[in-house]
């Protein structure tokens, strides 16, 4: 593969992880506060196929990508910026981990209350507390690393 395929991919890959993150979280947690369940049902379910389609997707590219460019640039992984953004990098996917599952089950229980024909319950509630505690954190994490990719400061 080309150096300059392999850039591009980097980058568009990196657009698309955090551009879905960002836009599937602010419309989960605006449905969300909606309280509809059938809207937070119908929102959590095309979160969810996002994540696993684009996220997860570029989840994977974004170190076999990154790690490439490196070692064709020559750049050894303990170098400043590579090895915070490596660190980053490793707390965004901490973090993001956990939320797919929130999101699978948040989406579970806001289908279970559209059946039920019952408002979303105090679990459901307690799951979006924890989704963004674990939201807030990953997206400065990602902010940092396209600062990071970007400037490459010496340090």
């Amino acid at each position: 593969m080309s150096y300059v395929f392999v850039k591009w991919l980097h980058v568009v890959s990196s657009t698309v992880l955090f551009g879905t993150g960002v836009g599937s979280a602010f419309y989960l947690l605006f449905a969300s506060l909606r309280a509809e369940p059938r809207t937070v049902a119908t929102v959590a379910s095309l979160v969810v196929w996002a994540d696993t389609v684009f996220t997860a997707t570029t989840a994977i590219l974004q170190p076999l990508t990154g790690l490439w460019l490196a070692g064709q640039a020559g750049w050894p992984l303990g170098q400043g910026w590579l090895k915070w953004s490596l660190v980053l990098y490793a707390l965004a996917m901490a973090c993001w981990l956990p939320v797919v599952a929130l999101q699978i089950r948040m989406r579970n229980t806001a289908r279970a209350a559209v059946q039920a024909g019952t408002p979303l319950p105090p679990a459901y509630w307690r799951d979006l507390r924890i989704w963004t505690a674990l939201g807030v954190p990953a997206f400065f994490a990602f902010l940092a690393l396209f600062y990071l990719m970007v400037a490459k400061p010496a340090w």
